[in-house]
């Protein structure tokens, strides 16, 4: 049974005014019929509401960077890992509403799920409380991984990217293989590759996910990216 949503407002900082709001940022697609009456569309706000304040938190923060390395710290901090690892920070997942499912399924879709709940709180935050309450938890939470390193993060895409690039090759291209699983809850093949330099396949909870993974082990077999 999910925890008390109530003790999550004390975790978030701010008390809705429209306690449905909330409900429905935890309430999961795979819990109803009706998918607009699920987080989905608080996600897709709430996804928008972090990459603004993030953006504006880089600008602000590292004012000696150029454009292309506060990209890169960008994609880095809003990337699905980066908002998995702020929502398992408070334990997120504990409030949320999903299809009960067997515990393996349950591990493989954590961090994608863990991430869209992330998302749409996010979303929840500033429809109930406005930009400055969804800033301040945003600039509190996100803090650490800010400072975790302060190079730029290049994923593994841009670095097979920038690889082929540097080559006078054509860009890596990526072919979905195979998408299984329910919905909720699915499982991606994908096969990348660059023209003359090898292939590689990687899985994951989502397109994007499964796509790292594959460019990941490419540069690997390319020696790094070297």
């Amino acid at each position: 049974m999910p925890a008390d949503p109530d003790k999550l407002q004390d975790i978030l900082g701010h008390s809705f005014t429209d306690g449905d709001l909330l409900l429905q940022a935890l309430r999961h697609a795979s819990t109803t019929q009706v998918r607009t009456r699920s987080n989905e569309r608080l996600e897709f706000l709430g996804d928008r509401v972090l990459g603004l304040v993030m953006a504006e938190t880089l600008y602000a923060q590292f004012p000696r960077e150029e454009e292309g390395e506060l990209a890169r710290r960008f994609a880095g901090l809003t990337s699905r890992d980066a908002v998995a690892r702020v929502a398992d920070s408070i334990d997120l997942i504990d409030f949320a509403r999903t299809q009960d499912v067997d515990p393996e399924t349950l591990a493989r879709s954590h961090a994608s799920v863990a991430a869209d709940t992330m998302e749409a709180v996010l979303g929840a935050l500033y429809l109930d409380g406005g930009i400055d309450i969804a800033a301040a938890f945003i600039q509190k939470h996100w803090a650490g991984l800010i400072e975790e390193d302060l190079r730029p993060p290049k994923d593994a895409k841009t670095a097979l990217q920038e690889w082929a690039q540097a080559r006078g090759l054509g860009l890596p291209t990526y072919e979905t293989l195979s998408r299984t699983g329910p919905d909720h809850a699915p499982t991606f093949v994908i096969r990348v590759s660059v023209q003359g330099h090898g292939i590689n396949e990687g899985t994951g909870s989502s397109r994007r996910a499964a796509e790292q993974d594959a460019a990941t082990g490419l540069l690997q077999i390319l020696g790094g990216g070297q």
